[in-house]
């Protein structure tokens, strides 16, 4: 661990969710480097990740520089902040970091410190303008309105989906959530919109008019479906996606609505052949993501994520489900657990923990299946399992970050 990564940690949970003043100061101290570039900022509830993964080969395929600002990370802190897929060096990563700091002492003079978030946030938008990136894409920590990250003009903003996730920060009702994520939304720019429930829809249609933004809406506007992309200006035929799951159709309309928008802003010019293999070719660690031996990682981790794992499920007919599941306490475990068991009564779900302070351990459990050691459930799977049966590991991302780690590390030894 080096020594930015180390003053990086020090900042966990320090002057969380505190407000935006604190980074509009810091911007401005580091004379704007979020003006340099096009952005495009998206939320969601769920579907950031895989969007951004979607847009991002999207961009790379038509040999653009594009750099990604995602969280959490699976294997390195580093992996949050990537041109063209590629994590920031270590050397770029403590030189940035360094700036960040030098910086900081005048903050300091008429603010308190920066959280980790604020700080990776600032290392990124440096690090995008030392680089000259053609684009970045930016992905809102959590809510949007008072996210760090919205101290970006996005050129384009994106809303996946709206669910309930994040109640004690971002209100406990669907409203309340629509109203933080169309948070992002900025005067007279673009906004995209997934499928989103009724209330969500038409919450993002009152902000969009009252700001003067052109918005899209999914199945409106654009839609995917039976490999076919289609909306007000082309149809797109034989789409094949990386990434597992149908409502992965949904991430890519999105991603692709997005993309194409912004290629007609820049007046650059698509390729479908281009497109074809760039959404055939994307992939996203801890999505869906399979392992050899009938291992899938997904980060379902909250409810409704949750249904679309347990959609993904059902589709795998004649086999023996296994679920292995870890999640952090602050989140609704129990209401998770239970619509596993309701959903999945033929699936033999086994409950665990994993290093962080805030997981579920054995002492928040009443009778359910549970094991200590996520490594050794796993590992004797390997070895006693067959043909007709696949294990999920699903939960916090956090966990599933952990659970990589560790297959990874086995691959190799």
């Amino acid at each position: 661990m080096n020594e930015i990564e180390t003053w990086l940690e020090s900042r966990i949970g320090l002057n969380f969710r505190s407000g935006l003043a604190r980074m509009i100061r810091a911007i401005d101290l580091l004379h704007h480097p979020e003006a340099n570039y096009p952005m495009i900022h998206v939320t969601g509830t769920n579907g950031k990740g895989s969007t951004i993964a979607f847009m991002s080969q999207l961009f790379v395929q038509h040999d653009k520089k594009v750099g990604t600002f995602t969280s959490p990370h699976m294997t390195s802190i580093h992996d949050r902040i990537c041109i063209n897929h590629e994590p920031i060096p270590d050397k770029d990563f403590i030189r940035i970091g360094h700036c960040v700091q030098t910086m900081e002492r005048q903050l300091l003079q008429t603010h308190s410190p920066l959280s980790y978030f604020e700080i990776l946030t600032l290392m990124a938008l440096l690090y995008f303008k030392e680089e000259q990136v053609d684009v970045a894409l930016i992905e809102v920590g959590i809510g949007g309105l008072l996210d760090t990250t919205n101290v970006v003009i996005g050129d384009i903003a994106i809303v996946t989906s709206v669910g309930l996730d994040h109640q004690e920060t971002l209100g406990d009702s669907i409203a309340a959530i629509a109203e933080q994520k169309t948070g992002i939304f900025k005067e007279n720019k673009i906004a995209v919109i997934g499928p989103l429930i009724e209330e969500a829809r038409r919450l993002c249609e009152l902000r969009a008019n009252a700001l003067g933004v052109d918005l899209y809406e999914y199945g409106r506007d654009f839609s995917f479906s039976k490999e076919q992309f289609s909306n007000q200006d082309e149809m797109i035929v034989d789409l094949r996606l990386g990434l597992n799951g149908t409502y992965q159709e949904e991430n890519a309309a999105v991603a692709l609505q997005g993309f194409l928008l912004f290629m007609k802003q820049q007046n650059w010019q698509p390729q479908v052949k281009w497109i074809r293999k760039a959404l055939q070719q994307t992939n996203w660690v801890g999505r869906l993501e399979y392992f050899e031996g009938g291992i899938y990682l997904d980060g379902a981790h909250n409810l409704p994520a949750l249904s679309r794992l347990v959609e993904f499920i059902r589709q795998q007919e004649q086999k023996e489900i296994f679920v292995l599941f870890g999640a952090l306490r602050r989140k609704n475990y129990q209401g998770m657990l239970s619509y596993l068991t309701q959903e999945l009564p033929e699936a033999r779900l086994t409950i665990t923990t994993f290093e962080n302070d805030g997981a579920v351990g054995e002492r928040d459990l009443a009778a359910e299946n549970y094991v200590s050691s996520y490594q050794e459930f796993i590992e004797q799977f390997i070895r006693n399992s067959t043909d007709n049966q696949l294990l999920f590991v699903t939960g916090s991302l956090y966990f599933i970050a952990e659970v990589h780690a560790f297959l990874l590390e086995k691959k190799t030894n």
